[in-house]
């Protein structure tokens, strides 16, 4: 199936939408003979609350996002947040001249965030917000590849000199996107064994001359894992000594940069590497913020080549810009530095040690049931994955997924990447929100669904392709 939506235009519009007689503003009767169509612009306008009705009733039929356990993106904030995020919502985080005061709060959560990853002197670190990790990725990853074409401008562009990039085959699909829209080469490390992530002297043999950087994820999706930013790090440095080559590291913090700094401070993963160039971060993630906003942040300006920035008279003003999207909603950028003041260091410390002892304590009680077996403990991101027993027969990870969200619980399958194609595994996110009380329901209809899967005659999933919920 294509990932873009296709016109229905080639389908007849069999059915238009029903509307109940009582969503008329003052008559029932009134003017509700004509229901809208579905799949073109209706002839007239339609009261306010009888389109909202409409779409309300429609939305009802998705799945309940506090219930999603598939997904990082937060879905809870506090009321307040709510209402600043309704008053900036027609706001264009863009124009910073005229939303000064908006421009200035974005200034001043590239600060902390550059204070809070270590960066050698946070006033000289450049950032900026994204709609998202995955802007904020190929943003980096431009700024990697320009400024390796501009080390080796004698002889890129060329047919010898075509740019790579080395990860891990665990990276989030962004990265793949990036290497293919700059036609940049995919070099990717395969998982092994129990090694689920980027393995550091793997990454460094696949580097070469052509090597724009190496991306180290701190919170793999498939498992929630960090990978070892550290130890990859040495791994070139070492490198660098044997042949010269100096190449930088990205790290893709999309949840685990708004999770160490709290619950790992020992843990060195971030701009105390020499060789760490830049950082991204989802504030809609782990930054405890609604969809979309995410974060870039490079140690000097010198990472950032000067010339990827525009400056723009626009509206006004003199404006430095960054990024793929032009206009974009300020809302927010403003709910970030709402939970940055709201939180502070022991707040956000607190909230995610809160989820981290969720993800611990259902991962112990799922594996105590026996008929699962963890494959990590959510004892680094709030997260864990976990596959069925070998000695599980009647049912399989699919079943599990299939029956749960019969329950209301949105737990993806899914398979893992080569080299380990034969694992199926459950992913269980823990976020804000999924409280310890949530947790137990969990845990109650798992185990009511049990002697129902044990008692199968065999597996029911046909296709797991169709079957996985896993797309992030």
């Amino acid at each position: 199936m294509s990932p873009l939506h296709q016109s229905p235009s080639d389908k007849p519009d069999e059915r238009r939408l029903s509307v109940n007689p009582f969503y008329g503003e003052a008559d029932p009767t009134a003017g509700m003979t004509d229901a809208p169509p579905k799949h073109r612009l209706p002839d007239g306008p339609l009261a306010p609350t009888t389109a909202y009705q409409l779409v309300h009733d429609e939305l009802m039929l998705d799945g309940n996002a506090r219930l999603n356990l598939a997904t990082f993106v937060t879905t809870w904030m506090e009321p307040q947040a709510g209402v600043l995020m309704a008053e900036c919502r027609d706001k264009n985080m863009i124009d910073k001249d005229e939303y000064p005061r908006t421009a200035e709060l974005e200034k001043r959560c590239v600060a902390m965030l550059a204070d809070l990853w270590h960066a050698p002197d946070p006033s000289a670190a450049v950032g900026c917000s994204t709609t998202g990790s995955s802007e904020a990725c190929m943003l980096a990853g431009m700024a990697l590849k320009r400024r390796w074409a501009k080390k080796n401008a004698d002889r890129y562009p060329s047919r010898e000199a075509r740019p790579n990039l080395v990860m891990g085959v665990n990276v989030q699909v962004c990265w793949e996107k990036f290497c293919n829209f700059w036609e940049v080469e995919a070099r990717q490390v395969p998982m092994e064994g129990d090694r689920f992530h980027l393995d550091p002297a793997a990454a460094a043999e696949l580097c070469d001359e052509n090597t724009i950087g190496v991306v180290g994820i701190l919170g793999s999706t498939f498992d929630g894992s960090y990978e070892p930013i550290a130890e990859l790090c040495a791994a070139l440095d070492a490198l660098q000594e044997q042949t010269g080559l100096d190449i930088p590291v990205h790290v893709d913090g999309a949840s685990g940069a708004m999770v160490a700094p709290f619950l790992d401070p020992d843990l060195v993963w971030d701009f105390r590497l020499p060789r760490v160039a830049s950082i991204n971060t989802s504030g809609h993630k782990y930054g405890l913020v609604y969809p979309g906003v995410g974060w870039a942040l490079w140690r000097t300006a010198d990472a950032l080549p000067d010339e990827l920035v525009f400056r723009v008279n626009y509206l006004g003003g003199d404006m430095p810009t960054f990024a793929l999207n032009f206009s974009r909603p300020g809302a927010q950028v403003v709910a970030q530095y709402y939970t940055f003041l709201r939180l502070g260091r022991e707040g956000y410390r607190a909230v995610q040690q809160a989820t981290r002892d969720v993800a611990r304590g259902l991962a112990e009680r799922i594996e105590a049931l026996g008929d699962f077996q963890l494959l990590t403990r959510g004892d680094e991101l709030p997260v864990f994955a976990f596959t069925t027993a070998p000695d599980v027969k009647a049912y399989d990870v699919f079943d599990v997924s299939r029956r749960l969200r019969e329950r209301g619980w949105l737990v993806p399958a899914y398979t893992f990447p080569a080299h380990r194609e034969d694992l199926a595994a459950l992913r269980i996110v823990c976020r804000n929100g999924f409280s310890s009380d949530l947790a137990q329901l969990l845990i109650e209809d798992l185990e009511r669904l049990l002697p129902e899967l044990r008692s199968q005659p065999h597996p029911f999933t046909r296709d797991r392709d169709a079957a996985t919920g896993f797309h992030h």
